[in-house]
C-alpha cells in the first residue's frame, strides 16, 4: 500500500457517514474521555483520545506484525484529532465538525 491509498482509505473510513453503525465520533470521542477521566482520575480531552488511539494503532505497527489498517486506523484517528478545536477561554473542549 503507497501513502495515496492509505489516505485514500483513511478518508474513506472518517468522511464516509459510519454514524448509523457506530454513532457520532465527536459524541463517541467526548464519552471517551469523559471514561477515561473516570477511570483514571486524570483529565482526558477528546482530542486527546484520538491522539491515544493514534498511539494505540502506533504500538501495534511497532510489534513487528502491523497490517495496513493499524496505518489507516492511525491516520484516521489523526485526522479527527486535527478537526478539535482546543479548549476555549470557559475550558470547553469543542467537538468534531462533522
Amino acid at each position: 500500500m503507497d501513502r495515496k491509498e492509505c489516505l485514500d482509505a483513511a478518508k474513506q473510513c472518517v468522511c464516509s457517514d459510519r454514524s448509523q453503525q457506530y454513532g457520532s465520533p465527536a459524541v463517541n470521542i467526548k464519552k471517551i474521555a469523559e471514561l477515561w477521566t473516570t477511570y483514571k482520575g486524570v483529565e482526558f480531552s477528546p482530542k486527546d483520545v484520538g491522539v491515544m488511539m493514534a498511539l494505540l494503532k502506533i504500538a501495534r505497527i511497532s510489534s513487528g506484525q502491523s497490517k495496513d489498517d493499524n496505518y489507516i486506523d492511525a491516520c484516521g484517528y489523526l485526522s479527527l484529532s486535527c478537526e478539535l478545536e482546543p479548549e476555549d477561554s470557559t475550558g470547553t473542549t469543542s467537538t468534531i465538525k462533522i
